[in-house]
């Protein structure tokens, strides 16, 4: 047990005292304080056409919690993976596969102290719903109750099973992060899919993780009972509308909390505890057997090279070559974009294929709006190490101290990836071009100029990858949804308002990319 305490102790402290965690969480604080929109706001979180539910205690708490367990498990995932490639990487697993600690053992301390990260998180949210209540309510009793009760019910459930979801994609998918995200990604949008039923019978009610359904059901079984009418469905997330549009209002008192919801929450707990423990039959604990028979292989064939020693002899300065002088950047521009081709998995390129193939006979709305920004976000794993992995790699002593690195090399890491990012979307661009759509094409260019420098600055900010890949899987997810205020490749809305924004934000990210690096260069 001293052993499991102390993996999970090491693990989250060292992730919660990250840049990462850090911009996270004011990420999170923002969001919150975004559930619970004020009375005079356009938008809404929670979507009943024509009614809307007066900010009572039970109103205020139920959706800060639904809201919290919804986000934080669309992205926490993506905040919490790879602690185990972490010790892979940095060697510390070989000292643990030395000590008594089970695979199960290992591995629930790694779920665990995911599920403390995710509900240091919440816990958050939590306060800022509080804060949130005494804000926007007036006139309403505040009930501890409906705060509590929850965030308990609805919240850590679907945490601890992302927790343990994270743990069995790095057992089964090892160092494929992108297998782990496309994955994840088919997971979440059919829990997501299957949330969105209009019964709430008790297979339906078991089978959802985040509660949802219970939730909406049960408000729109009040807004049918209340006012003789018959609502469709009530949907979840950030909905905008016009400000002088007319809403009933109702008072709505919380869930009912049943047995067959009670022990759904605690089936999902005991699949959470399953999944780790089944996964750690299949754990490698660490086994680099084979790698170092490969390397054992390849010393033997380098042993068997004969070695030929020249004759010492004086050294003819005149007899030596000239030094030519190259300060192009064409061939580091060259070198950064075989590195980012030859990232990853050969067989990924087949689905990078077959989606741009399919943008050349989809409509184009669909190829702008769905296949483009999914095939963008396939290359996150490429384009998340840009501008971190000479740091990664412990080569930025080199690197930075060469001829005019801010000239030459941060450029040319920039140049390729947008020349990998534009080759990508050449069917969709010769598509806009039969079309004479130029305006459609520089959407479509500065959309890739923005994912580049997005991940080239958060990778020098924050000195690693995560931030990018969580921001970069919520701007893909939320421009699925068609969410015009993140539309940063012009796909839902055509005008020259998102165009300039996103060309003044590329001036920006520009600008503060070359200044990071230019002080990280100067203070080595």
């Amino acid at each position: 047990m001293k052993y499991i305490y102390s993996i999970i102790k090491a693990d989250y402290l060292q992730r919660t005292r990250s840049y990462v965690f850090l911009i996270t969480m004011a990420i999170t604080i923002y969001a919150a304080y975004s559930f619970v929109p004020p009375p005079s706001a356009h938008y809404t979180t929670l979507n009943i056409v024509g009614f809307k539910g007066v900010y009572n205690s039970a109103w205020v708490g139920h959706l800060s919690a639904m809201m919290t367990t919804v986000m934080l498990s669309l992205y926490g995932f993506f905040l919490v993976t790879g602690g185990i490639k972490k010790d892979v990487d940095t060697e510390v697993g070989l000292i643990i596969a030395t000590t008594p600690i089970s695979n199960f053992g290992y591995l629930l301390s790694k779920m665990l102290s995911n599920f403390l990260v995710l509900l240091t998180i919440a816990g958050t949210t939590f306060v800022v719903s509080l804060a949130m209540f005494f804000l926007r309510s007036s006139g309403y009793p505040f009930v501890i109750s409906n705060f509590i009760v929850p965030f308990l019910l609805l919240a850590l459930p679907a945490l601890l099973f992302i927790s343990a979801i994270a743990v069995v994609g790095e057992v089964f998918l090892g160092k494929r992060a992108i297998l782990q995200y496309i994955g994840f990604v088919f997971l979440f949008g059919a829990i997501m899919g299957h949330t969105k039923g209009e019964t709430n019978d008790t297979i339906a009610v078991v089978t959802d993780p985040f509660g949802l359904r219970t939730m909406t059901m049960s408000i729109q079984n009040q807004v049918n009972n209340e006012f003789h009418t018959h609502v469709d469905g009530v949907s979840m997330g950030f909905t905008f509308h016009k400000k002088d549009n007319a809403f009933r209002t109702f008072t709505w008192n919380g869930i009912t909390w049943t047995p067959v919801f009670m022990f759904s929450r605690l089936l999902w707990i005991i699949l959470a505890f399953s999944l780790v423990y089944i996964s750690s039959f299949f754990f490698h604990r660490f086994d680099f057997k084979q790698i170092a028979h490969k390397k054992k292989k390849a010393t033997q064939y380098a042993d068997n090279i004969p070695v030929i020693t020249p004759a010492i002899t004086a050294i003819s300065m005149a007899a030596l070559p000239a030094i030519i002088k190259n300060y192009s950047i064409v061939p580091l521009i060259k070198t950064e974009l075989m590195l980012l081709i030859r990232k990853g998995s050969k067989w990924l390129w087949l689905l990078n294929a077959g989606l741009c193939v399919s943008m050349l006979f989809a409509p184009l709305n669909i190829s702008h709006t769905y296949l483009l920004p999914v095939l963008w976000f396939l290359q996150v794993t490429r384009l998340s190490e840009l501008a971190t992995k000479e740091k990664t790699n412990r080569l930025h002593y080199f690197t930075w101290s060469s001829y005019k690195p801010l000239q030459r090399m941060l450029p040319a890491q920039i140049l390729a990836g947008v020349t990998l990012m534009v080759t990508l979307a050449l069917p969709l661009i010769i598509r806009y071009l039969l079309v004479l759509n130029g305006f459609a094409i520089v959407n479509i260019l500065l959309g890739a100029v923005f994912i580049v420098l997005l991940a080239v600055c958060m990778g020098i900010v924050s000195g690693g990858k995560k931030l990018y890949e969580i921001v970069f899987f919520l701007i893909t997810y939320l421009v699925t949804q068609k969410l015009p205020l993140v539309d940063y490749l012009g796909a839902i809305a055509h005008n020259s308002q998102i165009l300039y924004t996103v060309l003044i934000l590329n001036i920006a990210l520009c600008c503060i990319s070359f200044w990071a690096r230019n002080y990280q260069a100067r203070h080595l």
